[in-house]
């Protein structure tokens, strides 16, 4: 598929099919989102993959997925034969700054205007979003309510150095209901783009 075809059929999709996905596609997906950018190449982005029925449908009662379906969607978290979670680690990240390469001429770690640990997830996501497409599959986003975060790091056994940053169902697109949000349309272009400056 011609990338600009795979970043403009990119969506977020709320329905999947019962059919499955093959774990080799998986790992493909996986290998392409590890191909994203990262500071000092700390490589600070990781990924949980969960495909395990109980094990689902835990984590779509952790993202209250009832909430989606009362409000019209169906319930494609729990349904996605794929669950896959995105994590970054900042620990990572202040660990390798601090590598002679890294520090400054004083020998301290950078001060951080950005932290591009969120940036670099973001990125590898973006990456596994349009494999997805590139593949003929879909996928959505959801996150975890504060109110079950914590349940949800200790049900993935996940570090305490490790932020995951919510859950990406994966699998074959159904028919679905559009998000109402979308009537909003996309922001004028002037608003987008600034040449020179703002």
């Amino acid at each position: 598929m011609e990338f600009s075809d795979a970043v403009r059929k990119r969506r977020m999709v709320r329905h999947f099919t019962s059919e499955p996905v093959a774990p080799e596609t998986v790992e493909r997906l996986l290998a392409l989102a590890q191909r994203a950018p990262s500071a000092g190449f700390t490589q600070g982005q990781s990924f949980i993959v969960v495909t395990r029925e109980e094990m689902k449908n835990a984590i779509a009662e952790l993202c209250d997925e009832q909430e989606y379906v009362s409000s019209g969607f169906h319930s494609f978290i729990s349904e996605a034969p794929v669950l896959v979670i995105p994590c970054t680690s900042e620990a990572a990240y202040h660990s390798r700054y601090q590598e002679s390469d890294k520090v400054d001429e004083d020998g301290a770690e950078i001060a951080w205007p950005v932290p591009y640990w969120h940036m670099d997830i973001g990125c590898s996501v973006m990456l596994l979003l349009l494999a997805v497409v590139d593949e003929g599959l879909a996928a959505a986003f959801a996150g975890v309510p504060a109110h079950n975060f914590a349940r949800f790091r200790e049900l993935l056994g996940i570090p305490s150095e490790v932020t995951p940053v919510g859950v990406i169902p994966v699998g074959h697109p159904a028919q679905d209901r559009l998000s109402p949000s979308l009537k909003r349309g996309r922001k004028a272009t002037t608003d987008f783009i600034h040449h020179e400056g703002w």
